[in-house]
């Protein structure tokens, strides 16, 4: 039986006082079991980023409990944080966050130099279907490409998490699929948990586990019976 990755305990989290407060969590409760690949799924605004941000170590909640495993991520000192998000977790968004001047090669290296126990970042471009692209600079690949290296700089940590906001919000369908098929097989070969925000229904088919959100909160929680592959998913 796998582990639990994640739980929450009436999470909340709000920004600003008084009347002008926004109410971005509104007491989620929920568990995420190791190995999956997770959906949120919801509009803007309905606290899908939040809470990853939360439980990546980025944000802290208002009032509630959060664990990684048999970490209390709500009483941890931002040291301690800063240590959970570089011996645990990786991060992949929308826009790729690249450095223009590095090649595909150099800004995966630049990963593995803070890294507890990196990948080689050939290995990590191999997985990622971009070992014959290393030597390129970012303005000389697509956008999928770029993304796929940024998807292989996560990687190159050996997080034990993957956490994508908006991974395909930027790309076009084919080039979308390619890169949700990159994230399924990190999963399956890897066995990393990987958490997904989007608001593209369809990608929902890909997941383990489908997390609705809105205004702040749990609506439902699917668990998909079978995943289907991204070939295949309606963009």
């Amino acid at each position: 039986m796998p582990g639990t990755s994640f739980r929450t305990r009436n999470l909340r989290k709000i920004y600003g006082e008084g009347a002008a407060a926004v109410h971005a969590l509104r007491g989620v409760t929920l568990e995420i079991p190791e190995g999956e690949i997770v959906v949120l799924l919801g509009p803007s605004g309905s606290g899908k980023s939040t809470l990853l941000n939360i439980l990546g170590g980025l944000d802290r909640a208002t009032d509630g409990e959060v664990w990684f495993r048999d970490h209390d991520l709500a009483t941890m000192s931002d040291r301690e944080l800063t240590r959970y998000r570089r011996d645990h977790v990786g991060f992949v968004f929308q826009f790729y966050n690249l450095m223009p001047s590095l090649t595909a090669h150099e800004n995966v290296e630049l990963v593995t130099e803070i890294s507890r126990n990196p990948m080689d970042p050939a290995e990590a471009l191999r997985l990622v279907g971009l070992d014959k692209r290393a030597d390129h600079f970012p303005a000389q690949m697509s956008g999928g490409e770029q993304q796929r290296v940024a998807i292989a700089r996560a990687l190159a940590k050996q997080p034990d998490v993957l956490f994508c906001d908006e991974p395909t919000g930027a790309l076009d369908s084919t080039t979308g699929r390619a890169v949700l098929k990159v994230l399924q097989e990190v999963n399956q070969n890897l066995g990393t948990t990987i958490m997904i925000v989007t608001h593209a229904a369809a990608q929902a088919a890909m997941a383990d586990r489908v997390i609705h959100f809105a205004d702040g909160g749990v609506r439902e929680v699917v668990e998909n019976q079978s995943r289907l592959s991204p070939d295949l998913i309606e963009w």
